[in-house]
């Protein structure tokens, strides 16, 4: 994966718990600043192990972590050099599911080294959507759930995100939302 998933996970450490948490981190794991380098491809078992570390300095279970840093993910990227991009992807919830294909090949010409998902709308329904997610990479679900919830919170609405299946290298997530009040 790419140093900008490790800068945002620095962050939100950071944000949690302090500049000192972050530091125990890097030196448990041995990593320093040039681990860090946003446009720099790392091994998925770097990024995996930093994700690691993280949830058990947060007191959560890997996949909480990966929940919570997907919904953070939507706010790191909305504040920072890529709110631009964000803002182009879409206006709602279901322009911007709909783009995140689109979205992740700007990324892959940016980033030739990239193992980019893919997302796909199978129903969208008023206040109901149905997104299939596909990835060589297993067990970032968790992830993807928490990005759909930072999806949901960056478009006011509210509701409920559940798993209709998953194969081998896919997870269809059934999405039910309505405005917040």
């Amino acid at each position: 994966m790419y140093g900008m998933i490790h800068r945002a996970m620095r962050n939100m450490v950071h944000d949690e718990l302090g500049e000192e948490a972050w530091l125990a981190l890097e030196q448990k794991l041995n990593i320093g600043p040039m681990d860090l380098l946003t446009g720099k491809a790392y091994d998925d078992a770097l990024t995996l192990g930093i994700i690691t570390e993280a949830a058990s300095v947060l007191n959560l279970s890997v996949d909480q972590c990966l929940i919570e840093f997907g919904r953070y993910w939507i706010r790191y990227v909305d504040q920072g050099s890529l709110a631009s991009v964000m803002n182009f992807t879409g206006q709602d919830l279901v322009s911007f599911i709909k783009n995140l294909d689109r979205l992740h090949l700007a990324v892959g010409a940016a980033m030739p080294d990239a193992r980019l998902p893919s997302f796909s709308t199978l129903c969208n329904d008023p206040g109901h959507l149905v997104v299939e997610y596909r990835s060589e990479r297993v067990g970032l679900e968790p992830f993807v759930l928490g990005l759909l919830q930072g999806l949901m919170e960056r478009f006011h609405k509210r509701g409920d995100i559940d798993v209709a299946s998953r194969g081998e290298q896919f997870v269809i997530f059934d999405i039910r939302y309505q405005d917040r009040d």
